[in-house]
């Protein structure tokens, strides 16, 4: 299944953090990825994330705006929007 892909603005990139804002439409994904480091997540809007893992597992994570959440570095996965309305965030990576 191809889904739409969702946009991202790099905000800050310098030696010591990258700032990454994500907007999704519903059903849009990031394109599997793994992340090169610690990070931090901040919901701008409530967000519904079903996150596609290794070895096809699934999950949905509800994470109401204004809230954050941090992940260590390695993490491996795909973000999709699950819910009906587009979903933002912010992305900041600890370098």
């Amino acid at each position: 299944m191809t889904r739409q892909a969702a946009t991202s603005e790099t905000l800050v990139d310098d030696d010591r953090v990258r700032v990454t804002r994500f907007d999704f439409e519903p059903g849009a994904e990031t394109g599997w990825h793994r992340h090169e480091y610690d990070y931090v997540i901040t919901a701008i809007t409530n967000c519904e994330m079903l996150l596609e893992e290794p070895g096809g597992e699934n999950r949905t994570v509800t994470v109401p705006a204004g809230t954050a959440y941090r992940r260590t570095e390695g993490v491996e996965h795909n973000v999709i929007n699950g819910g009906d309305t587009p979903m933002s965030f912010v992305e900041v990576e600890l370098k």
